[in-house]
């Protein structure tokens, strides 16, 4: 039964789209794009403006698939493997999506690019993990201009018309593992050392920014002495912290703003100072959970793979029905060994 306080408005407010929209898709009239089409008629329905008995066959809304790509880095991320699998599982408990999740080289911007840009003719909404490089924003501004929502998740790529970034604030994450450093170390001159997967992500500028802001106005006895790119692989990381090692031998501290803290603690640990060079990396994950009791890593900041893949999920379904939706944002936990996550 129809509805009469509903008014033609009210379905345009609901379905994100002009009155004279809702107009066209009503009277079957021309210019109007088959996804919006379907939400408009689908919020006319839920709004009781029309029901599926007034409508001829041709214009009742087809119950289909909602076809979503999440394109993530490929290599040894702990957190990026948790996240895809956090993805797929979730999407499998929805019938209403069909979600598929692939691996590229993440470092690798015109890798990405070119995968955007084939996407437009088989997508209803994209999630990535990517670099802000121009050529990624210039494939993700082509996708948007198609109507294509996207959504960018743990590092941001601004100036561009995305969706939504899903993850924690990153700078706010570098000034948090600058504070506890510089507490565990004292007032006195120490020496520290950067690790980052690449300065190219726009999340990982901006914890190293945050980390250096921090000692700067509260801990300015405390030295940054190297800053070494990882690509967050293990095996570089072990690579890199030996040649570290060799070249300060008083180093007292090492913060790793992305993947690959499992090389780092394998070559403090072989060294036997565990315990004596205070490591802080991100990612509860498993191999970090037991580095954190075997006391090889002092600390960990984590910000819920399972968390980031419920509100890319929802948002990008949200966008595609036209219909609203409230995003609840990961929380930034710091994990010692005393609160290990369940999960």
């Amino acid at each position: 039964m129809m509805n009469p306080r509903v008014t033609l408005q009210d379905v345009a407010r609901e379905a994100n789209v002009s009155p004279a929209t809702v107009d066209r898709v009503l009277n079957s009239r021309d210019g109007v794009r088959p996804r919006t089409r379907e939400a408009v008629l689908a919020t006319a329905l839920r709004l009781g403006y029309v029901t599926d008995g007034t409508l001829p066959p041709t214009k009742r809304p087809q119950t289909r698939l909602i076809n979503l790509v999440f394109l993530l880095p490929s290599g040894t991320n702990s957190f990026i493997k948790a996240l895809f699998n956090q993805i797929e599982t979730q999407a499998a408990r929805r019938p209403e999506l069909a979600v598929h999740v692939e691996t590229l080289e993440g470092f690798n911007p015109q890798t990405v690019a070119a995968r955007l840009a084939e996407l437009p003719g088989e997508v209803d909404g994209v999630g990535l993990v990517a670099q802000d490089h121009p050529l990624v924003r210039e494939a993700i501004r082509a996708l948007t201009r198609n109507g294509i929502p996207v959504v960018t998740i743990a590092s941001d790529i601004q100036n561009v018309a995305r969706l939504a970034y899903i993850g924690i604030d990153n700078r706010q994450a570098g000034r948090l593992a600058g504070q506890l450093i510089g507490r565990l170390l004292g007032r006195g001159p120490a020496k520290v050392a950067l690790f980052a997967g690449s300065l190219s992500y726009r999340g990982h500028e901006e914890r190293e920014m945050g980390f250096r802001h921090i000692l700067r106005e509260e801990f300015p006895a405390v030295q940054i002495v190297e800053l070494r790119e990882i690509l967050d692989d293990r095996s570089r990381a072990v690579v890199e912290t030996a040649s570290v090692l060799d070249s300060h031998a008083d180093l007292a501290g090492i913060y790793n703003v992305g993947g690959g803290t499992v090389g780092i603690a394998q070559e403090i640990s072989r060294r036997g100072l565990s315990g004596k060079v205070v490591l802080i990396g991100h990612e509860a994950t498993e191999a970090n959970k037991q580095l954190l009791l075997e006391g090889v890593i002092d600390a960990v900041i984590d910000q819920n793979p399972r968390v980031e893949a419920r509100e890319a999920l929802n948002i990008l379904t949200a966008a595609v029905r036209a219909e609203a939706y409230i995003y609840v944002p990961p929380r930034l936990q710091l994990v010692l060994k005393e609160n290990l996550p369940n999960e």
